[in-house]
């Protein structure tokens, strides 16, 4: 290591030469290359200028290969690898639906993710000003990130206070309060939580506090250098977790169950809703769409492809997905319990099932902490996406840019923890329904379905970024490269599936309220296809 010798600076804020050090570093293939960087105590914040509006920041990057890796696979994996999944799995034949899952996840799932990263490494922004800086004059791509900042902020608005319940948890069961507690009493409990504003409340501004206090430490020392740690430890606590489900009496039969193909269980479930249930799962599990990959890519560096660094991954996600099964289901099996799926599964079935092994208070506990890293890996990143939007808009400090949004959050956060309670009243979805039902509805079934077409159109098409400046960017370094040839697939397939998922959606959701709610939805759905045909093939006459 030694320091590079610059200019004498002409500016106040310049960098000296005590500001970089040059680093020693290996790519994919082993190739030492020398980079020159700007030391982690430097404040990154202070070099922008301001340009006709624009402020133009020295871009931060992740400080190792495995650091890029481990953040985005803890954005990637969610509450869904756990509560959904394995219970798909088990319902529509086993391997069987693994097979067409993956199946899809390479087909539908990598190219949208890829598409994100190289987004985010060529303009090295944030959703709030990437596509500002890629699109070519009069396009209309820069009006969908509006929809992609909505998107991040409408994710916390329930992902906060689902942290905070994980966070609840684990301390519930490491202190013991649910030990010998009966069946109707551990239900009541979830029951008594979700109608305790103050609770809720308590933990799940916890969650927010913990997680921008990870954030505010920077992208090295704190994000990085922090959620490194945390996965390692999901992936020790997985396995272990794993290993000692499958080894009880009886759990063999939950393994069969959830791992040996079973066409019985197609012919039930129709061979098209398994497909259907593959295909959609493959799609959601990836957190893609709303810009929350396309950050990161905006902090990597040039050494492998994005074909490659994808690869892994989708890799851990599906690691964690299919262990969260051998945890889950072999467990149930053995006790004799219903798996199922949801919040029911995690707050109410598995504490029973806890309640009945030996040492379940320390399983307990130990698969709470898990959940936590779960939570607490996706909300770390999407407040970072969120911070990096002040930051890129109006060149804000990241410290500014934290205390701003831990109040922004906490506030907006109250709608989803009022809505159990003394607004359990506002019912928009239908009769039973509740207003963290309307805001997972509007992120999950609207802007991220929505937000991948947006981006593969813009990587893909002549009136976006272009294709031959995207595959550019995609197989820039070494690793595994992106085919050059699949280009109408990705401008015409896949936005054609994406658009028959999401519509479908809308269909499964409101068919069985009856046609009152049918008709007018499915309008709707219809009328945010044509905006994003709108932002993806129209023109302005004034950028």
């Amino acid at each position: 290591m030694f320091f590079a010798k610059i200019p004498r600076p002409i500016r106040q804020n310049a960098i000296t030469e005590g500001d970089l050090e040059c680093i020693l570093t290996r790519n994919c293939e082993g190739t030492e290359q020398l980079r020159i960087e700007i030391k982690s105590n430097f404040d990154q914040s202070m070099l922008w200028q301001n340009r006709g509006g624009n402020f133009l920041k020295e871009r931060e990057t992740f400080g190792s290969r495995l650091g890029f890796i481990l953040v985005s696979a803890g954005c990637a994996v969610g509450l869904g690898n756990v509560w959904k999944f394995p219970y798909m799995t088990g319902k529509y034949g086993g391997a069987a639906f693994i097979l067409i899952y993956l199946v899809f996840l390479v087909l539908l799932g990598l190219p949208i993710l890829v598409s994100e990263f190289a987004v985010g490494r060529s303009s090295r922004l944030s959703t709030a000003r990437a596509f500002h800086k890629l699109e070519p004059e009069g396009a209309n791509f820069h009006k969908y990130s509006y929809m992609g900042m909505i998107g991040n902020y409408m994710l916390m608005m329930f992902y906060t206070m689902v942290a905070g319940w994980m966070m609840y948890y684990c301390y519930v069961m490491a202190t013991g309060k649910l030990s010998g507690a009966s069946s109707d009493e551990v239900s009541g409990f979830f029951s008594n939580l979700m109608t305790s504003t103050g609770t809720m409340t308590g933990w799940m501004i916890a969650a927010v506090l913990l997680a921008f206090g990870v954030c505010s430490l920077g992208l090295k020392n704190g994000i990085e250098r922090i959620t490194k740690v945390m996965m390692i430890c999901l992936f020790a606590l997985i396995v272990v977790l794993a290993v000692h489900s499958v080894t009880l009496d009886g759990a063999m039969e939950g393994v069969k169950f959830y791992l040996v193909p079973n066409l019985d269980n197609i012919r039930e479930a129709g061979l098209g809703n398994v497909i259907f249930g593959a295909l959609s799962q493959a799609f959601f599990t990836l957190s893609i769409g709303i810009g929350a990959m396309e950050i990161f890519g905006s902090y990597m560096g040039k050494e492998c492809t994005l074909a490659g660094e994808s690869v892994n991954i989708l890799i851990l996600d599906t690691f964690v997905a299919l262990m969260a099964g051998l945890i889950i289901i072999p467990a149930c099996f053995a006790f004799g319990v219903e798996p199922g799926a949801g919040p029911g599964l995690v707050f109410i079935t598995l504490p029973n099932v806890f309640n009945q092994m030996a040492g379940g208070r320390l399983w307990g506990a130990l698969f709470f902490l898990f959940m936590s890293f779960a939570a607490l890996s996706t909300v770390i990143a999407v407040f970072e996406n969120i911070l990096s939007f002040a930051m890129d808009l109006w060149g804000w400090k990241r410290n500014k840019a934290v205390v701003f949004n831990i109040v922004l959050i906490i506030i907006l956060s109250m709608p989803a923890i009022l809505g159990f309670g003394p607004w359990s009243g506002i019912q928009i979805l239908g009769e039973g329904t509740n207003i963290m039902d309307l805001e997972d509805f509007i992120i999950s079934n609207n802007i991220l379905p929505l937000g991948s077409v947006v981006f593969v159109i813009f990587c893909a098409s002549k009136n976006g970024w272009g294709w031959d400046n995207f595959i550019k960017e995609a197989n820039t370094g070494s690793g595994l490269k992106f085919p050059k040839f699949i280009r109408n697939y990705m401008l015409w397939v896949i936005p054609a599936v994406v658009a028959v998922i999401y519509l479908k959606g809308y269909y499964d959701m409101f068919q069985p309220k009856g046609m009152n709610y049918l008709v007018p939805w499915m309008i709707i759905g219809v009328a945010m296809l044509v905006l994003v045909g709108w932002i993806s093939f129209g023109h302005s006459k004034k950028k």
